[in-house]
C-alpha cells in the first residue's frame, strides 16, 4: 500500500497582511483561516517539515505567506487523493489567483483557499 502524496496545510493568519509572493505579485490576505494544498512524489515528509520551518530560502509561493509574521500552520492533513481533487474539496475563496498552481493542469485557479474569519 502506498502512502500519501498530497497534503493540506491549515493556516491561521490573525491579521490582514499585504505580501509580495515572488514573481506572482503582491496580494492582500485577509485575517482568518486558509488551506493550502500541495503534493510531493518524493521526500513527502521532508516537504511538509520544510513548510513548518521559519528559516528557509523562499522558493514556493507558500513560503512567502508562511514567512509572514503571525502566520502559522495549525495542522497538516495527509491524503492519497490527487492534489487538484483535494484542493477542489476544500471550498473557500480564491484571494491570490495562481497561488501554488503554477503547474496545475486542472484550472484550479489557486491552491490556496481562504476559509473565512477565525
Amino acid at each position: 500500500m502506498s502512502g500519501p502524496t498530497s497534503y493540506q496545510l491549515l493556516i491561521a493568519l490573525p491579521r490582514a497582511r499585504r505580501v509580495a509572493v515572488g514573481r506572482l505579485g503582491v496580494f492582500t490576505f485577509p485575517a482568518g483561516r486558509y488551506v493550502y494544498t500541495g503534493s510531493a512524489r518524493r521526500a513527502f515528509e521532508a516537504r511538509i517539515a520544510r513548510h513548518l520551518h521559519r528559516d528557509k530560502t523562499l522558493r514556493w509561493h507558500i513560503d512567502y505567506l508562511l514567512a509572514t509574521p503571525q502566520a502559522r500552520v495549525v495542522s497538516v492533513r495527509r491524503s492519497r487523493r490527487a492534489e487538484c481533487a483535494l484542493n477542489r474539496s476544500a471550498g473557500g475563496a480564491v484571494v491570490a489567483p495562481g497561488f501554488g498552481a503554477s503547474d496545475c493542469r486542472e484550472r484550479c485557479g489557486s491552491h490556496l483557499r481562504y476559509l473565512g474569519p477565525a
